[in-house]
């Protein structure tokens, strides 16, 4: 009893001598934590009120919906990000989102492919925002002057946008396929985007090409069997991969039907064997006469040989990493290079610095450049020395081995050279595809050697002034003045009908706002 007394004597004798600024400051204190821990239980309110949000659809999206303005109704953080692929500023050593004329930077390109389109012009891609404007800009897709006019069939608008699929569940497939590229140009009007990849409903990935789930198909896959993460790349492999116009399928004859050269597998190699198997080409060489394959863009199977993909890593891991606002965690659509926001994708992994990390990049990219630059020179030489081969009496039998030997090494070089960030994506595959065409080169050039000998021809073949673009052009005999001339005029008189008679279409399509 008396420890009792004592305690509270003491505990009264404690208060009365405590300083009265000690009290205040504990008041203030309590005040402070009491306040902040209010913020924290509105923060925490508001973001589940954020998240329930979110996932409230305005509107309801139909089936193809090709529109991407209406799904960013009922998703507006992925809609709104993925408009910043506008954004064209942002440049790296060899490519960015900056548009990059190609031609001028490597005029040797305009002679390894004379007599085809690439030859006249060929810039760096920019984002898919701009998919449908730089499809006809290009002067790859002519001039024409009516919707059975130009030299490019519908097909190649299959990778451009949400109109695609679109038309291929109303006309079927085999009839998209059919005609001349200028005949849906009134159709195909938006922009790479949501309808693409994502389901309306559930927004689930999903295929929406059918030459992927064909490609797959053919090498005994089946492509409904894809994990999530196999989707976060299938999706891109619908477009960003080598493919090339079937004319000669059974059931559509004459149609550029969309394939890929998948039958023995995804390398250089087995595509080459492939082709070889069909006797398939793209064009015949204006100079050397040989039967070229065009490389597309073999993006996603030079991916798969890379240390990224062994390590599960998907496409979108790194070029639409994800990314917070407010209470919500989502997946960025600004799909750009990683370079232009290594923190928040190579940083998830690796503990380098950036800048670190950046000249990781750079170093592999230099060097594989270093050794695809010198296979450039040996090809335009094979080329001109086919050529002279071929002006001093050259036959078809005299020609066949070193054509054939041509047409390798320069399906090698484009192989590697078409795909983007190829050189980082898998720089040990890349480098030995080059010395595949290195090869391949070489012994052409060793054969026409011995050819232009037994023609008379003991001089050294001189190489090309084509230092510039121009001077390359002119060298292969384009008339680049007229092919211009009509651009404009195709631009200033058919796309704006193209676009009226869109506009016209789709001011009919009512939007259901949901309760």
């Amino acid at each position: 009893m008396k420890n009792e007394e004592r305690k509270i004597k003491f505990n009264m004798e404690t208060s009365k001598t405590r300083k009265p600024w000690v009290n205040w400051v504990l008041f203030f204190s309590t005040v402070v934590v009491v306040f902040l821990l209010g913020l924290l239980a509105s923060s925490i309110t508001t973001r589940k009120a954020e998240r329930e949000y979110v996932y409230k659809p305005k509107v309801r999206v139909t089936d193809w919906e090709p529109r991407n303005a209406v799904w960013g109704e009922n998703f507006p953080r992925e809609y709104q990000s993925y408009l910043q692929t506008r954004d064209t500023s942002f440049r790296s050593e060899f490519n960015g989102s900056a548009m990059i004329d190609e031609l001028a930077r490597d005029p040797r390109m305009v002679v390894l492919w004379a007599g085809y389109a690439f030859s006249k012009d060929y810039w760096q891609s920019r984002g898919h925002y701009f998919a449908i404007t730089d499809i006809r800009n290009t002067l790859r897709t002519g001039a024409p002057k009516g919707p059975d006019d130009g030299p490019q069939p519908n097909t190649c608008w299959t990778c451009k946008g949400p109109d695609v699929p679109r038309l291929m569940m109303d006309k079927g497939v085999m009839n998209f396929y059919k005609g001349k590229w200028a005949s849906l140009g009134d159709q195909v009007v938006n922009y790479i985007g949501c309808a693409d990849c994502h389901d309306p409903v559930t927004m689930d990935l999903r295929i929406s090409r059918p030459a992927l789930v064909e490609a797959f198909k053919a090498m005994g896959k089946d492509i409904t069997k894809a994990t999530h993460q196999e989707m976060r790349s299938l999706v891109c492999a619908q477009c960003h991969v080598e493919y090339f116009f079937d004319k000669h399928r059974k059931d559509a004859e004459g149609v550029s039907y969309l394939a890929f050269p998948w039958k023995y597998g995804m390398t250089a190699d087995s595509a080459l064997k492939y082709y070889n198997e069909i006797n398939f080409s793209d064009y015949t060489q204006q100079l050397s006469r040989a039967p070229i394959l065009k490389a597309q863009h073999p993006d996603y199977e030079i991916y798969l040989t890379g240390i990224h993909a062994d390590r599960g890593v998907a496409c979108a891991d790194c070029h639409m990493p994800y990314v917070k606002e407010g209470g919500q965690k989502f997946t960025s659509h600004r799909i750009i290079s990683p370079l232009a926001n290594i923190s928040g994708t190579c940083q998830t992994c690796h503990r380098e610095s950036e800048e670190s990390l950046r000249e990781n990049v750079y170093e592999r990219q230099e060097k594989v450049k270093e050794i695809r630059d010198k296979l450039e020179i040996e090809l335009v030489s094979a080329t001109v020395e086919a050529k002279a081969a071929w002006d001093a009496g050259a036959t078809d039998k005299d020609m066949e081995v070193i054509l054939k030997k041509i047409r390798s090494g320069q399906w090698f070089w484009d192989y590697a050279t078409a795909s983007h960030g190829a050189s980082f994506h898998s720089p040990v595959e890349v480098t030995r595809i080059i010395g595949n065409g290195m090869h391949e080169t070489q012994v052409a050039r060793v054969l026409l050697a011995i050819l232009l000998s037994k023609l008379g021809k003991n001089n050294e073949i001189p190489y090309p002034d084509i230092a510039t673009k121009e001077k390359a052009q002119k060298f292969i005999g384009l008339d680049m003045n007229q092919l211009r001339k009509e651009k404009e005029e195709f631009l200033k008189t058919i796309v704006p009908e193209w676009d009226k008679k869109a506009k016209e279409r789709e001011d009919r399509w009512k939007v259901v706002v949901m309760n």
